[in-house]
């Protein structure tokens, strides 16, 4: 069964290396990315040329991103009650206790160190890839109830 993943993130060889790494691991997983906070809201929204993208199984976002910050991000789609059932897990440079607190009162679901060597972020993908694909019980869309 394929999962869909949306990877926001602005860093061009870390979506390169993440795509790479991804197609190794698992050929399932669609991985669509968004390059700024504002494109994951429209992705997510499905908005302007993403009418028909399909609703990510869970979202991989970086925390440091232009136009909308990963914690905006983040607060918006857990706000939104089509969304906020999409499981988030931060990906940032950052290990600063401050942003992770901030991550998870924003309702992350993971909050994980983006490591600098290439093997540790293989690794990395390879374990995302073991929970979140293979092992975590992902939900299914959630559409809000109309009130009469």
């Amino acid at each position: 069964m394929r999962t869909d993943v949306l990877l926001v993130e602005d860093n061009a060889g870390d979506v390169r290396l993440t795509q790479e790494l991804f197609r190794e691991v698992n050929a399932l997983v669609d991985l669509h990315v968004a390059c700024d906070g504002m494109e994951a809201m429209a992705f997510l929204r499905r908005e302007g040329v993403y009418i028909n993208a399909p609703r990510p199984d869970f979202i991989l976002l970086d925390l440091n991103l232009p136009k909308m910050d990963g914690c905006e991000v983040l607060f918006q789609i857990k706000k939104d009650d089509s969304l906020k059932a999409i499981p988030v897990i931060v990906m940032s440079i950052s290990d600063a206790k401050r942003d992770i607190e901030r991550c998870y009162e924003s309702q992350a679901n993971c909050v994980l160190t983006k490591p600098v060597r290439i093997a540790d972020f293989e690794s990395m993908v390879k374990s995302i890839n073991d929970f979140w694909v293979t092992k975590a019980k992902l939900p299914l869309e959630i559409v809000p109830q109309l009130s009469n």
